[in-house]
């Protein structure tokens, strides 16, 4: 045993590690990705790491694993969630031999994602135990228990955290790699009875989940985890708090050092510990329920009084009590208890900095000498006076949103912008379509667009953006890059051969800093009917920097500012009347050279 500073994504990775895990799968998605990274990193050499080209390859491949008798871990966003959700629905009714957990990471907020999904929900949606850590040291702790219990039942579980315990740090003990328990995994029996889903067994299998669920909620009113911390005062008896997660930290934070009603720590909102609810509320007239997204608690709380004939006034989100959305934070926490116990004091303990200024936005933007603003510039200029659609998609890339670029019309989910483009061609033949994808989320999901617009015979322009990377999420191999989680060299999936093979006749791969060579390929796409293919391939700069900088001759500029408003480089500003590039963000990519009118941008060592 020794002491380590871990963040909590760390943490997390060594308890399953710790746990005995055999099989570790994956898709990276802020702010779960570090999870997968640190067990590649910290591989006692008995553990396989993957990372899965979508979740839904995670997820079956962790199945089998755990078919096997193995230890699984899955890892994903909540957003990837929806991907994995067709083989998990069905899991569930098959059932696991080996423990199998899958961690998903929600984000409150959002602050990196489409939606504010609750997995909470989802775990009551697909009947899937919950387990829902409040601390860096508890998640630790509790990926061990997860795969414990996912063992004993026999049933996948998921492990839901949200930002402020991935991102979060704590020094603690963690074991060395001798002290990591051992669990051989017996090997596949061979059983259809058990591992083909006929409706049969379904219908069986359907019946007895609900029945476990319902001994669960039994289970889990025992649970350690599951606690009410008893109230401070006498005077707070009758009131009661509940809460979960981070929340619960936020909840003790704020009343340290002060007085406090009971408070119930929810640890597995699903099945719900509804006897140790019930034994909560019996002496209360109010509990306050502060939570995060979805009103789990609350609902469950309401539903535990109906259930047990209790005359409880219960408060949050429903009520108008918790804001129904976004993130909470130890000030908006503080603010709906001082109003539910009517104790001011634990309002924000600096009142001052609510006086302060807001902080400027500062907006998300394409990096300085990103080859995707290129890939970009190529298109529009290729496109001036045409009507246009271009679907964007998730990634870097959905930053050409932005003005002065303005090249992202859509963005919904991962390999969305194809299929949305066919949708819009159908309806408006006269516009001239575009689907923007990287090379990571071709692979991921946006290969069935292709194929579905070739076998229907769309007219569109496919632009897969490939910069050799996953960048947004930090920078993760994938199919088309040549190496594996496991650190293999591998031979690259073409993404040429693969456009090739669906049937498309015009694939062509460009440099996009190749600026009138990227813009003449897009016209002569244009002339051609059907699905065509431009593959701007140029590595991202964070992996492959450029030799030497730009910059101004002062003398030679004219003031027009072309190069930052056509182009919006971070790296441009404006000095006076004339433009000046930054040399601390500069990466020599020269593409503002191309722009310029008046040949003032020149490259210097």
């Amino acid at each position: 045993m020794h002491k380590e500073y871990l963040m909590g994504n760390e943490a997390i990775a060594i308890g399953a590690l710790a746990a005995g895990v055999k099989f570790v799968a994956g898709y990276p998605g802020t702010p779960s990705t570090e999870v997968l990274e640190t067990i590649a990193k910290r591989n006692p050499g008995n553990v396989y790491v993957e990372w899965s080209v979508n979740e839904k390859a995670a997820m079956e491949a962790a199945a089998g694993a755990a078919y096997s008798g193995a230890r699984a871990l899955v890892t994903m966003k909540q957003v990837g969630l929806n991907v994995a959700a067709d083989p998990l629905m069905s899991l569930e009714y098959i059932g696991v031999k080996g423990g199998m957990v899958v961690m998903v990471a929600d984000d409150p907020g959002p602050i990196s994602s489409q939606t504010e999904q609750d997995t909470r929900t989802f775990g009551m949606f697909s009947k899937v135990p919950v387990f829902d850590p409040s601390s860096v040291s508890e998640a630790f702790e509790m990926m061990k228990e997860a795969f414990d219990f996912s063992e004993k039942w026999g049933t996948p579980v998921f492990f839901r955290t949200t930002t402020r315990v991935n991102h979060g740090y704590e020094s603690m003990d963690i074991p060395d790699n001798d002290e990591f328990e051992k669990h051989e995994a017996e090997g596949f029996i061979k059983d259809a009875s058990r591992f083909v889903i006929f409706p049969k067994l379904s219908l069986k299998n359907h019946a007895l989940i609900e029945k476990r669920n319902a001994d669960l909620t039994g289970v889990f009113s025992k649970y350690p985890r599951n606690f009410v911390l008893s109230a401070s005062e006498g005077t707070l008896k009758r009131k009661g708090i509940a809460t979960h997660g981070i929340n619960y930290t936020y909840v003790t934070d704020v009343f340290e050092g002060a007085s406090h009603p009971d408070i119930l720590k929810v640890s597995t909102p699903f099945p719900f510990p509804e006897e140790l609810a019930a034994d909560f509320l019996r002496d209360k007239d109010e509990v306050l329920c502060v939570e995060e997204l979805d009103p789990v608690i609350e609902r469950a709380l309401i539903s535990v009084c109906g259930k047990y004939g209790l005359s409880v006034r219960i408060r949050g989100k429903l009520t108008g009590d918790v804001a129904p959305s976004g993130e909470n934070s130890v000030d908006s926490v503080a603010d709906a208890l001082a109003a539910f116990t009517g104790d001011d004091s634990l309002r924000c303990k600096s009142p001052e900095l609510k006086d302060m200024p807001e902080l400027p936005v500062r907006p998300p933007v394409l990096c300085a000498g990103c080859p995707h603003r290129a890939s970009f510039y190529a298109v529009k200029q290729a496109m001036k006076g045409e009507k246009t659609f271009y679907g964007g998609d998730i990634g870097c890339y959905t930053l050409g949103n932005a003005q002065p670029l303005d090249m992202c019309d859509t963005c919904l989910c991962m390999g969305a912008g194809i299929n949305i483009a066919q949708g819009i061609w159908r309806v408006e033949k006269d516009t001239k379509c575009f689907a923007f994808v990287g090379d990571s989320t071709f692979f991921a999901s946006g290969i069935t667009g292709v194929v579905n617009a070739y076998y229907n015979q769309a007219d569109l322009t496919l632009v897969v953006l490939d910069n050799s990377t996953t960048a947004m999420t930090g920078h993760q191999p994938h199919p088309g890059s040549g190496r594996t989680a496991m650190g293999q060299v591998v031979d690259k999936v073409s993404i040429e051969a693969v456009l090739k093979a669906i049937g498309l006749t015009f694939v062509e791969t460009v440099d996009p800093l190749d600026l009138s060579l990227a813009i003449d390929t897009v016209k002569r796409a244009q002339q051609e009917s059907g699905v065509k293919a431009i593959i701007f391939r140029s590595p991202c700069i964070a992996i492959q920097k450029p030799v030497g900088r730009s910059c101004v001759d002062p003398e030679a500029c004219i003031g027009c500012k072309k190069c930052i408003n056509e182009l919006g480089c971070p790296a441009m500003v404006l000095e006076g009347s004339k433009a000046k590039i930054s040399t601390a963000t500069c990466t020599g990519c020269m593409l503002c050279a191309k722009v310029c009118p008046v040949g003032a941008i020149k490259k210097e060592d």
